[in-house]
């Protein structure tokens, strides 16, 4: 079965003055895709958020000095991408992948280099084991080739073992290669020729991390959840326990995706992981057609013809609401904890409006003194 769905381009290019303002709010001290989007949501540009960024941290509780990326900072980035081949794509603009960006906190800004028309088409993540058998990255790499040829771009990690099979497998017919650190810091080295073949042909390589940053091992799950958002479902093949693998999983899981595994023997460590997923309601699969099949619904109703770009989409001049006073904001300060707590509870317990308690966690944030969780949780972080 062919796929028979368009690659939907809906969005608005950003100006070159937007993309630096966006680049230096994304990079700056303590903003994550959360605080973006909740900075630009309040106030309208990335030029009003930076301004406000220094106020925001005070009333928050640092006594520090808040690190703003500059100007010069951005500019060099832009200029490294150029020089390197490549450009940031940022989350409402048409070529962003359109099922990351529907899930909570996509990055407000991605880096890539290739064929940015694999963004916008559908995908299928594959991940597995490094250490994997012949037989299992010979099961993985069909399963691509015929994903591929079915009209699905094949995305997965560019490590050794069943990511290097999934992409060698969907060279002609597309892969996206999700990196862990800058897009000049490929991991591991021996796959560079592999990432040069990606680029050079139909496929793309991603990344949220700032070029020359080299991958850390808490750097490597931020790279699963943009394989498992990035697709509309994922297939695991070979997944010990505690694997990098099950974290991809478990985003997929967690953004509503398709979770496919590929059983194995009860003998072999590298199936533990995969056999444990199926028990937890993952879909059994076999042959291509499992997840051909479990895929084909999500396009034949036009699924991305429908997401909606989540904000921020376009930046607006609209005069940020005032701030809490001292007592407003002690009662969203009283409502808050160490337990992670939803932000909804805290609006409806303090009664306030939604965007002066938005606008406080955002001082806190910016403070380093908040732990976001996803699905809308905050707690306050313990004092050092």
């Amino acid at each position: 079965m062919t796929l028979n769905v368009s690659a939907q381009r809906a969005g608005i290019a950003l100006t070159e003055r937007q993309k630096i303002a966006w680049l230096r709010l994304i990079r700056s001290d303590n903003v994550g895709p959360a605080t973006f989007r909740d900075l630009i949501n309040h106030f309208g540009t990335a030029e009003a958020a930076l301004e406000a960024l220094p106020d925001l941290s005070r009333r928050g509780g640092s006594d520090r000095t808040f690190r703003i990326a500059t100007v010069a900072d951005a500019e060099r980035e832009l200029e490294t991408a150029h020089r390197f081949g490549a450009a940031f794509i940022g989350i409402g603009e048409p070529d962003y992948p359109p099922a990351l960006r529907e899930i909570d906190g996509a990055p407000p800004l991605i880096a890539v280099k290739g064929n940015v028309r694999a963004a916008t088409r559908p995908s299928l993540g594959i991940v597995g084991s490094r250490n994997s058998s012949v037989s299992g990255a010979k099961f993985a790499a069909m399963i691509a080739r015929d994903a591929g040829a079915a009209g699905y771009v094949i995305t997965s990690g560019l490590a050794r073992g069943i990511d290097t099979a999934a992409h060698r497998a969907s060279l002609r017919t597309g892969t996206i290669a999700a990196l862990a650190g800058g897009l000049d810091q490929p991991y591991p080295p021996e796959n560079i020729g592999l990432l040069q073949e990606i680029t050079s042909g139909e496929g793309l390589a991603i990344s949220e991390m700032p070029f020359g940053w080299e991958p850390r091992a808490r750097d490597f799950p931020r790279r699963n959840r943009l394989i498992a958002g990035a697709s509309l479902g994922v297939t695991i093949v070979e997944a010990a326990n505690r694997s990098g693998s099950l974290i991809t999983a478990r985003y997929a899981a967690d953004f509503g995706r398709l979770v496919f595994a590929v059983p194995g023997s009860p003998l072999d460590p590298r199936c533990h992981g995969a056999n444990d997923l199926l028990k937890q309601g993952a879909t059994v699969t076999t042959s291509s057609a499992d997840v051909l099949e479990a895929l084909a619904p999500l396009t034949q109703d036009d699924l991305l013809t429908r997401l909606d770009i989540k904000e921020p989409t376009i930046e607006n001049t609209r005069a940020a609401p005032a701030a809490p006073d001292d007592s407003e904001r002690n009662r969203i300060m009283e409502a808050l904890g160490p337990t992670p707590v939803e932000i909804d509870d805290i609006i409806r317990h303090t009664a306030l409006s939604a965007s002066q308690v938005h606008l406080v966690l955002l001082e806190l944030d910016l403070a380093g003194q908040l732990c976001r969780h996803g699905a809308n949780l905050v707690s306050l972080l313990p004092n050092e």
